[in-house]
Order: structure tokens, then sequence, then C-alpha cells
């Protein structure tokens, strides 16, 4: 009996003797889960543990073990409870104690999102979220997030059969990931999460969900498109300086796995969305990944390199407008050696394309490679339109370089293998390139637009055969030299009625520009010269020829210039009528045209009204006899030419006495313009024939097969005739005497600049041909290295030892 009545105590005890925290937690369980959390029981626990913040971890630990058990026996009622009660606790305690009881709670979120059930997975989801915006007062030195990522980043990819479904868990695991993302990019010691192995699967299951946006109708939060963007801005936006490669890389991973460069339209908004939500100073980080990866793909196809490329003019476009770091040469750089490549895709094997594939193919090909070299010469010009003044000079300058040219080596860009039609392919784009670089270009001096380094080159190639390469030197010279924006009011090649009705924009001449002109003034005459007596003008070039002239008037001219200007038109004018070049009659009547629509110009800038009646009284008089030598006939397709041009008809043309008669003003020295203008003689004057593109090698054979007499020539046949030619010297004297004077009378009255010219070109004529001599005449001496030989064309390499090599005694000791 009293065993029994023991027995009975101790089992009455069992109840009372458990520890009160389980009690506490008990009693917040009601007998039906549909009645919810016991809120009374629930303050009373959140008091004892606000109270006793040292049995929170036990607190946790006891929840976690009714949780678990709960969600093995499916009562997920229970579990719904018991989550509530984590939260509210973990919301009421921010002691130092919190850390264990965080640990019970992770492994409680951590039980529902093993689960298989979408409704479990989102409630431990949603608990996580709320954790995460917690702000804890000490860092955590052991909390690890690895599962948290792999588990939300799989909920991101979802493919549960019901669309409804789909759509919460991928909702669910973004906010996952973005409450993983705020909980550690703020703590210094969790910068583990920037690592690559985590980075490959935050990056990757944003885009997914930014990419398949099924559920476009749905807002906000609830679109796990809009919601992907978001936090993708958001860790973007949290990037620092050292985590930007390691963010920016799994975005064009999972371009290529998902081959998304063609069409690229998810990938340009991908790039809007880094560059815009990025820091400004980390902007040349983006560029230098896409840079890499396009030298990556460079034996790509040409439409999956287009796709990267355009991407790229995205990325730079918006980075020209803040900070492009020390990138902007090697972005150039980069393009201009793919854009060779693309040229070699395009044009370098053409032999085999012709044997081994049709022509469809090969039709396409060459479109789908356009594509490329327009995607390139786009970003280009837009990249290099952005930038300050001063780095665009320098870029026109790197890009000029890059241009194969006669007289300026090019090493980055070999055109012996691609040939004459592939570098005129080069030349066209990078010439295209520079338009869109110099558009807008102001520079205060026309110095720092136009250095003697980029001068010379750029009218090198405005002497070209082909005259597309031409009008874009001269649209060049336009953006460079128009200041004001007054070429627009041109429009074209006419005799203008009234030139102060355009209202142009002008100031007075600098001290820097006048000092352009005198050094560099002969330069640009001579090359509008040579450039207007081009067989294969047409009517596009001579309007961009009378722009330049107009806007050189309008921007540089001061007195003196005006006056070049005025003998340069005259020279034109006799070049036409003499015609000793055999030009078409169409480029003869394109220069008289070209001379009458300049000098109405000039003459209503200068404003000299016996000048202005001069030039009016020329037109007036081709209006009625010659139409076909103004700009308003000659152009036109039923033109009717005349055989020739006679220049008895002096009513017809400009007359260098009315003109100085009429210039009888304070600061125009009249006296010059009955010096007839001669262009200055340069080394380019020594070549025949100027192609797009010159070979060194055909140049030195042209050269030595120029060297040697014409045997012809050597046996001239002696007539009667030629006997008394060589006595008669009465003719000779008289010529002589002539060409004394008028160097006499050249050197007396010409402007200094166009006498060193003249004087500087015939010394580096003399300075060349010694050079040519000596690179024929003397060989090498021998080095231990070897020596180049060309044998039935093929290069040899001959070494000799150095023992066999003979030293003069000087050498030796």
């Amino acid at each position: 009996m009293d065993s029994e009545n023991a027995d009975a105590g101790v089992c009455g005890c069992c109840g009372p003797l458990r520890p009160r925290y389980k009690r506490l937690v008990d009693n917040i369980f009601p007998e039906d889960p549909k009645d919810g959390l016991v809120k009374s029981d629930m303050e009373k626990l959140t008091f004892y543990a606000v109270s006793a913040p040292e049995k929170l971890d036990r607190i946790g630990a006891y929840l976690a073990e009714r949780l678990s058990r709960d969600v093995v026996r499916h009562r997920y009622g229970y579990v719904v409870i018991a989550m509530e009660a984590l939260d509210q606790l973990l919301m009421a305690c921010h002691s130092q104690s919190i850390k264990p009881f965080v640990e019970s709670f992770l492994h409680m979120v951590a039980k529902l999102l093993e689960s298989r059930e979408p409704d479990l997975q989102v409630l431990g989801t949603n608990s996580f979220v709320k954790f995460a915006n917690i702000e804890e007062d000490t860092p955590s030195y052991h909390r690890r997030y690895d599962f948290f990522v792999s588990q939300f980043s799989a909920m991101c990819h979802s493919t549960h059969e019901d669309p409804e479904t789909r759509s919460r868990i991928r909702v669910a695991g973004i906010k996952g990931l973005q409450g993983v993302v705020r909980k550690t990019v703020n703590d210094e010691l969790q910068a583990i999460i920037w690592e690559p192995q985590h980075m490959d699967k935050l990056i990757p299951s944003m885009l997914f969900n930014m990419q398949d946006n099924e559920d476009s109708e749905r807002a906000g939060e609830e679109n796990p498109a809009s919601l992907a963007e978001s936090c993708f801005r958001e860790l973007l936006g949290r990037a620092a300086y050292g985590n930007m490669n390691n963010a920016v890389r799994p975005v064009l991973v999972h371009l290529d796995n998902h081959r998304l460069w063609d069409p690229n339209d998810f990938a340009v908004s991908c790039f809007r969305i880094i560059m815009y939500s990025i820091q400004a100073q980390h902007s040349h980080h983006v560029i230098q990944q896409v840079l890499s990866h396009l030298d990556t793909h460079s034996k790509n196809t040409p439409r999956v390199r287009a796709g990267i490329v355009q991407v790229l003019l995205e990325t730079v476009a918006i980075a020209a407008k803040g900070s492009i770091g020390p990138t902007v040469l090697e972005v150039f750089n980069t393009l201009l050696k793919h854009l060779r490549m693309s040229v070699d895709f395009e044009l370098g094997d053409c032999s085999r394309r012709n044997s081994g594939s049709s022509l469809s193919s090969t039709r396409t090909k060459e479109s789908e490679e356009r594509i490329v070299q327009n995607a390139i010469i786009q970003t280009i010009g837009f990249f290099g339109g952005n930038l300050p003044d001063y780095q665009r000079a320098e870029v026109m300058m790197f890009i000029m370089g890059k241009v194969p040219v006669y007289g300026t080596p090019c090493h980055t860009l070999d055109t012996v293998k691609i040939g004459h039609q592939g570098t005129k392919r080069i030349q066209m784009m990078l010439l295209s390139s520079l338009i869109m670089v110099t558009s807008g270009f102001k520079c205060k001096t026309i110095c720092a637009g136009l250095p003697a380094a980029f001068l010379e080159p750029l009218c090198s190639i405005s002497l070209m055969e082909d005259s597309e390469l031409r009008q874009l030197v001269l649209e060049i010279l336009h953006n460079i030299i128009d200041r004001h924006d007054n070429r627009a009011k041109l429009r074209g090649i006419r005799i203008i009625p009234n030139v102060a009705a355009l209202k142009f924009k002008r100031e007075k001449i600098s001290k820097q520009d006048v000092v352009f002109m005198k050094k560099h003034g002969q330069q640009l005459y001579r090359h509008i010269y040579l450039g207007c007596k081009e067989e294969d003008n047409v009517q596009k070039n001579f309007e961009l020829l009378f722009t330049a002239l107009a806007l050189i008037t309008i921007e540089l001219a001061n007195e003196e210039v005006m006056i070049d200007l005025i003998r340069l038109s005259i020279a034109l004018q006799e070049m036409a009528l003499v015609n000793e070049e055999n030009m078409p009659m169409f480029i003869r009547c394109g220069i008289m045209a070209l001379v009458a629509a300049y000098l109405n110009f000039l003459s209503q800038m200068i404003a000299n009204p016996p000048f202005c009646q001069h030039v009016s009284k020329v037109i007036e008089m081709r209006t009625l006899d010659a139409p076909y030598l103004l700009p308003e006939h000659v152009f036109r397709e039923k033109c009717v030419f005349p055989e020739s041009l006679e220049r008895d008809d002096t009513g017809l043309y400009f007359q260098t006495a009315d003109m100085a008669e009429a210039l009888t003003l304070p600061g125009y020295n009249v006296e010059r313009l009955t010096i007839p203008y001669i262009p200055q003689v340069t080394d380019e004057d020594r070549l025949p024939r100027r192609k797009s593109f010159v070979d060194t090698i055909s140049l030195q054979v042209d050269i030595i097969s120029n060297s040697l007499p014409d045997q012809s020539q050597l046996a001239e046949e002696i007539t009667f005739e030629t006997l008394k030619k060589a006595i008669d010297t009465t003719g000779l004297e008289e010529q002589e005497r002539e060409r004394r004077r008028q160097v006499m009378e050249k050197f007396q009255k010409a402007p200094f600049e166009e006498i060193a010219a003249h004087c500087e070109s015939k010394a580096n004529m003399l300075h060349d041909r010694l050079a040519q001599i000596f690179e024929l005449t003397i060989r090498p001496p021998p080095s231990p290295s070897g020596t180049v030989t060309v044998t039935s064309g093929h290069t040899q390499y001959q070494s000799v030892p150095v023992y066999e090599m003979k030293f003069p005694d000087l050498c030796v000791y």
C-alpha cells in the first residue's frame, strides 16, 4: 500500500517537475491547430524569454524539436504555430544571447526548406526574410549561409506543374536570396558570399527569372521577373571594388549557356541594369570583362560577335558619361583588332570560299560580317564622341595611326594579306568611325584639332584614287574646322544670292589660328587643289570641297588667307582651262562651277562692292551663255557639255586684274594676286599614281625600274632639224631670262611660308633620293643572328658564326 502511494506521488510530481520553459512552450500550442497560437500564453513565453535571456537557446532547441516532429508527422498546423512563435521571439529579443537561439531558428528554417511541400517552403522563406531584416549588434564568426544560397537558388528554378504554385515558389526563392544578400553584404565577416561558388548560383537564378517572364501580368512582388530584377539591382549596388569581376562573370556565362547573344535584347537589358546599378567608378571593370569576353569569342559566329559588340556599345555609352578609368585606349585597341579580324574572315580566304561554298552562303557570310563591322564602327564612334575634348583628341590620333596610308607605317593592321579590297574596307570603316568621333568636336584652337601628326596622314588619304575615301576625309575636316555649327546653313554647292541672310556665326581669328594657317595653310590649299582634278569626282565631292573652302573662310580666314584663297580659285580656273591633265569635261565644268560658287560666297563675306559686282557679272554671263559652268546646271543628269572651253571668252571667267583692282582695301596685299598659285611639291608627287595602299616592296621595284635608262631614248635619230636647234641658242637665252625673272619675282612677292615650303620640299626630295640610293647599294654587315635574303620569292635567313666574321682592326683587341 505504501509503495503504491509512493508510485502515485512520483507520477504526480512528473508534470510539475518539467522545466518551466518547456511548460510555457507547450502552453502556446492549442489542442486544435485551427485555433491558432494561444496569445496569452505567447505573451508569458515572451516575457520569460526577455527576463531570462540565458534560456533562449533551450527555448529554441525545444521548439526546433517539436517542429521537426510535427513536420515528420505532417501536422502542418502546429508547424505554422511554431514558426509564428519563433518569429515573435526573434523580433522581441535583441540581446547578445540571441546567437544560440538563431542557430536553432536557422535549423528549423532549413527543415522547412528541405520539405517538398510548397507551403512549408514559402513559410520557411518568409521567416528567413524577417530574420534577415534584423540588425544584429555583433557580427557572427561561425554562421554560414551556403545551404540557404543553394536551396533558394533551387527554388528560383522551380518546375512545379501548377503555374500558380511554381510562381509562388520562385518568388519565395528570390525573396530568400534577397534576404541572404541583405544579411551578408554589410557583414565584413561574410565576404565569402562574393566568392565565385556563391555568385554562380545567385546571379543565374535572378537572370533565369528575369528572362522567363511568364507572369508579366502580375504586379509588384508577385511577379518573379520584376522581383528578380530588383534583387539583381540591389546586389550590384552593394558590390565593392574587388567584387565586380565575380559579379559580372556569371552574367556572361549565363548569356553564353542560354545563347542569348543572338538576338541580344536580353543581354543589352542586363548590362543596362548593371551599368546603372553599380557605382560609377567601377564601370571600367565591366568594360574590361566584356572586352575579354569578346576576345574569347573571336572565332564565334558573326552574329554572336555582333551581339557582344552591341552590348559593349551600351556599356561604353553609359560609362562615357561618368568615370571610364584607364580603359579608353584599350577599348579602341581591342575593337580595331576585331575589326581587322572581321575583314580577314570576310575577305582573307577567298579561294576556299569560292571553291567550297555556294554564292548564297558567301553573300550571307559577308552580310553577317558587315553587321559586326558596323557594330564596331558605331561603338568606336559613340564612345569617342562622348569623351571629353582632351581624350577625344588622343583617340583621334590613335585611330588615325591605325589607318593604312602611304608614309605612315601601320604595324597593327597588316594589310598585305587582305589585299587592296580589304585595305580599302578598313580605311573606309576607320574613317567612318573618325567622323563619328569628331562629330561635335569643339576645339578651342585649330592646332588642337588638327595637329601635324594628324593632318598629314589625313591629307594623304584625301589624295587617294577612291572618291569615297576623299569624301570621308573632307567630312572629318568639316567636323574639326566647323566650331560654330555653320555647315548646315551651306546645304551643298550653289550660288548663294544673299550670304548675310544665312547669319553665319563668326569670331575674331585667334593668334593661334593665324599661326596655324601660316604653317599649314599651304598644305590645305594643295590638297584641295589636287583633290579637284581627280577624274572619279562626283557631285558630292564638289559639294564637300565647296563646304571646306567656305568653312576655312568663316573660321580661319584673315585678309592674308583670303588673298591665298582667291589665288587658289584662280589657279583652279586656270587648271580647268589649260587641261594639262586631260580631264573629262564634266570635271572641268565642275571645277568652274566650284570656283563660281566659292567666289560668290567669298565676295559677299568680304563685302566689297566692286568685287561683288565683278563676280555677279561673270555669273550672269554664264547664266546666259554657259550655264554648264554653274553648279545649278552642271550636276543635272541632262546637262549638255561643250566640246571645249575657249579662253577667248573672257566674260565667262574671273579675271585676276579686275579682282586686284577691286580689292584696294587696307590689309589686302593685292600684289600677291598677280603671283600664280603653285602647289608645293611633296614626297607623294614622286609617285606616278596614288593608290589606296602602297606596298613597300612594289615601291622599291618601281624606283629601281625607273632609275634604269630607256634604250629607245638613247638611240635618238640625229637629223638636220636637231642640229639646227642645237646651234640656234637665241630662243634658249630668252627662256632662261624669262625663268630668272619669274624666280626673282617669286622671291620678292611670294609669301615667306610658300618660299620656305618650296625649299623644304626640294631638300626633302634630295634627302629621300639619297636614302634610297644608300638603301639599294649598302648591304648590312654579317650578323650571328642571321641576314635576310630573298630567293625565288622565299625569305631565307643565313647565319654567320662569330669565328668566321671579319672585324675591323680597331674593333679587335
